[in-house]
């Protein structure tokens, strides 16, 4: 029975930053509206960014200032390392935190004291106008409202872990020198060893960031498809939830399909009948997302975002093809012969 006289945990906010501009100065300027505030705000400046850190200094924010350039998996260590708070909570520069967020991460934790960490969501109303931002955001958006409670993985733009549990884990992997997959490779150790992570999904933050195709492309191949493949080879994670439903991976087989069915109708145009099939496929297979599209923001909006829903099961369907060989590869040892 959980007794609501409990003193809410004390929650260290921990934000990592490299030349975050305006939008970090938007991150900060919303824990001023925090309905709880926490106990603490560490940033760590990764690299040579006085302006970054002549903000958080402003703010009255603890400021860690890195020498080098080192990636927000080493940013996000060293921020947990002075962090007084019961609960670490990892947010991104370029976020925006609700006013009763860092509440109902508190009262979480303090309703179930075996709970070993949390991750939320972004909210359906992303900050940058630009529709290619909109549709990537309200897509994640959408993954998260349809994941497990009981999640598999963590997430570090917004996610919430014991201090003592974050510890004992040793942290992040500081070999991954960029925003990658560090985050997800932690909430995997976690689960190995039997600690549960659970979605809020009530529990938001909103995402500032613009993105362009070349920047969409660049951090979904080869910054979170490659090394997500190769760490669902290493671990054998292959869980049903999130981006690796199994609607997503027929969906990269109907894709395929569809592809090799117009190349192959060049010399055998009856093969063209199988496009008329397999199109339909694909809408049925996503037609969850493309109905919370049309709520959204419209019906042209989701006509908008079919091709790039499609060009996006491309590059996964790549990425994992040519990150499970490199593992393969890398996993075959060449035999030596000797001769005495």
């Amino acid at each position: 029975m959980v007794d609501e006289n409990l003193p809410l945990p004390a929650i260290s906010v921990i934000i990592p930053v490299y030349k975050g501009g305006k939008a970090f100065n938007d991150c900060l300027n919303s824990l001023n509206n925090s309905l709880v505030p926490p106990t603490q705000i560490v940033v760590v400046v990764d690299g040579d960014d006085p302006q970054s850190y002549q903000v958080a200094k402003r703010f009255g924010a603890l400021v860690l200032q890195l020498e080098t350039n080192q990636g927000p998996a080493t940013a996000r260590n060293r921020g947990a390392e002075v962090a007084t708070g019961e609960i670490l909570f990892f947010v991104d520069a370029d976020v925006i935190i609700h006013p009763e967020t860092i509440g109902k991460v508190a009262t979480v934790f303090q309703r179930d004291r075996q709970l070993a960490a949390l991750i939320g969501s972004y909210d359906d109303q992303p900050g940058d106008p630009h529709f290619l931002s909109q549709y990537r955001n309200l897509f994640h958006h959408y993954n998260h409202q349809i994941g497990s409670e009981e999640a598999s993985t963590f997430w570090g733009a917004c996610g919430a872990i014991q201090r003592d549990i974050f510890r004992k884990m040793g942290g992040f992997d500081e070999s991954y020198r960029r925003a990658c997959i560090e985050d997800i490779e932690l909430g995997y150790r976690l689960k190995a060893k039997g600690y549960r992570i659970r979605l809020c999904k009530n529990i938001y933050v909103k995402h500032l960031k613009r993105w362009t195709p070349y920047s969409l492309i660049k951090a979904d191949f080869f910054y979170r498809a490659l090394p997500w493949t190769e760490l669902i080879n290493r671990d054998r994670n292959f869980v049903n939830d999130l981006n690796l439903q199994w609607s997503s991976r027929l969906s990269v087989i109907f894709l395929y399909l569809l592809l090799m069915s117009v190349v192959v109708s060049i010399w055998f145009p009856q093969v063209l009948l199988a496009s008329a099939l397999l199109i339909p496929g694909l809408i049925i297979l996503n037609w969850p997302v493309y109905q919370f599209f049309i709520q959204q923001r419209g019906l042209f909006f989701t006509l908008r975002a079919l091709p790039w829903h499609w060009l996006y099961y491309f590059y996964s369907g790549l990425a994992f093809a040519i990150g499970t060989a490199k593992y393969r590869l890398s996993k075959k040892t060449p035999t030596l012969s000797h001769q005495s």
